[in-house]
């Protein structure tokens, strides 16, 4: 695959055209019918007769653009309708632009409104705040999305399905700390403090609400800490009950402590489903979920908000093997199947999840951290063989 610093493709009504840099883009294959994304409140519109979706591709660091390769490549093969502008971020970005998020990289998934993005680092020193945080600031990405699905058997944990849906933005997040100095000592007290308002509170308990409608699940629990954290959480909660009683007729509610919740999720997650919770406990809580089915490498995420939509792997980016062809790609790979679903293509997202199931499971392929031997590419091969005899 070539690379450059920002590859740009579109394809419309069957004409290829080539990139910015010259290189033929990555063009789909698949009709793409008039659509209306309703999952957040982008504005991304299709035209009737449009074939392809424009998206950034921000392959990463470390494993990211080993394991975002081999997913393009299954994207490719599915016929998905994304054409890819490609763009640098992290400690690329740093080397590249001076800057772990370039002001391009902002500027493409400003027009493009929808990213896959691979894991990225955030440099050392410097004054660099995490790019993460700062995307989630940059499109008011207030919904973080983070399904938990048993895909092999024999683990601890078998027939898990469970979704946790964070809040994003606010929180004990924020970053509002200072130290109080005290003598000799400049850091003797630190102090940080939280921040939730009642329109972030009700938009992700909304949000958790219409996903688990839209999504056929069973109920939501809400996760607060509202006994000890009186005003911080006791809003949250407030605020979901109002919500709750809006939605009682089509999904019930209920509420979980969050210290009960962690361990409610040990002793028996399967009496889950939704989750909706604050910043830091949704932080905590997703990687309990991971561990549940096989840990973060099988672990998917959205950033939903108001100005794009950002998919991703829940892991980072592992530059102890970085380079060695041996990186999971699945966490990516789900990823992009949330993306499908995102952009109203549930028909392909489907089909990639099958065939991954069955390479995992029928063909017995996957990657060492599984208990396999397949290099990362030749994982991707298997699905994209699974993909091709389905159609066959």
């Amino acid at each position: 695959m070539i690379r450059s610093s920002c590859r740009v493709s579109l394809t419309l009504r069957g004409n290829r055209t080539r990139s910015h840099d010259g290189s033929e883009p990555r063009t789909p294959n698949s009709e793409l019918s008039f659509l209306r994304l309703k999952t957040c409140n982008t504005k991304i519109v299709q035209s009737a007769g449009e074939k392809v979706i424009p998206a950034t591709l921000i392959p990463g660091d470390g494993i990211g653009p080993e394991i975002v390769d081999a997913v393009v490549m299954v994207l490719d093969s599915l016929g998905a309708p994304f054409a890819w502008e490609e763009h640098k971020a992290g400690m690329a970005g740093v080397e590249a632009h001076g800057d772990p998020l370039p002001q391009p990289t902002l500027d493409s998934i400003r027009r493009t409104r929808l990213a896959l993005k691979g894991p990225l680092t955030t440099p050392v020193g410097g004054g660099y705040r995490s790019s993460n945080v700062r995307l989630r600031e940059e499109f008011h990405l207030y919904a973080n999305v983070r399904p938990a699905r048993s895909l092999t058997p024999g683990g601890r944990y078998e027939n898990i399905d469970l979704v946790l849906v964070r809040e994003n933005t606010e929180g004990l997040y924020v970053g509002f700390e200072h130290y109080i100095p005290i003598g000799d000592d400049p850091h003797a007290v630190a102090i940080g403090s939280g921040v939730n308002t009642r329109v972030g509170c009700r938009r992700i308990v909304e949000f958790a609400f219409e996903y688990a409608i839209r999504n056929r699940r069973k109920k939501v629990t809400v996760v607060h800490k509202a006994n000890i954290l009186k005003a911080l959480t006791g809003l949250f909660l407030e605020t979901a009950r109002d919500v709750g009683k809006v939605y009682e007729s089509k999904m019930p509610m209920e509420e979980r402590i969050v210290d009960a919740c962690a361990m409610q999720l040990v002793l028996n997650p399967w009496q889950f489903d939704v989750i909706v919770t604050t910043n830091l406990f949704g932080d905590i809580l997703s990687d309990e979920i991971a561990g549940l089915v096989g840990g973060l490498g099988m672990a998917p995420a959205a950033n939903i908000g108001i100005d794009a939509a950002i998919f991703e792997a829940v892991h980072g980016s592992a530059p102890d093997i970085a380079g060695k062809g041996i990186a999971n790609p699945l966490a990516v790979m789900l990823a992009a199947a949330m993306m499908l679903d995102h952009v109203a293509r549930n028909d392909l997202a489907d089909r990639m999840r099958k065939a991954i199931d069955l390479t995992l499971n029928e063909d017995k392929i996957r990657t060492g951290d599984l208990g396999g031997t397949a290099s990362t590419k030749e994982f991707a091969q298997a699905v994209i063989n699974r993909l091709n005899r389905a159609e066959s």
